[in-house]
């Protein structure tokens, strides 16, 4: 069998609330949306900027939980800014049987990261 790298969940459009270059590195993610994403704290993550095109990888940290936070840390804090829209996306391994049953989880969330709705993908690539 092989080990395929698949999509495992992704915020989507979630707004940059703090770019904080000072910061040893990551990306903070408010608790709640890291629980609606199924996210571990020091999982390694990757970013897209929506409004610039800027594409990362860094890993999680832990937000409070409430305060709807997004910040990119570090020199990442470099590749975004204040109100840019990121896409969060993590991927894991699995098993090529596995496949079949598995569907990625999407939360998206409004102008404040406030959760809105959260989705899983059809078989087909669309959402349902």
């Amino acid at each position: 069998m092989m080990n395929i790298t698949i999509l495992k969940s992704k915020i989507h459009r979630a707004v940059v609330t703090q770019a904080n270059i000072d910061y040893v590195g990551s990306i903070t993610i408010d608790e709640e949306l890291m629980d609606a994403a199924g996210l571990y704290e020091y999982e390694m993550v990757y970013v897209m900027d929506i409004n610039n095109g800027s594409r990362f990888q860094t890993y999680v940290i832990k937000g409070p939980r409430g305060k709807k936070d997004i910040c990119l840390n570090g020199a990442a804090a470099r590749l975004v800014h204040l109100g840019d829209k990121v896409i969060i996306m993590a991927f894991g391994q699995m098993d090529e049987k596995e496949i079949p049953e598995f569907t990625p989880k999407v939360v998206f969330v409004d102008e404040e990261n406030s959760i809105t709705d959260i989705k899983s993908y059809e078989k087909h690539g669309e959402i349902l």
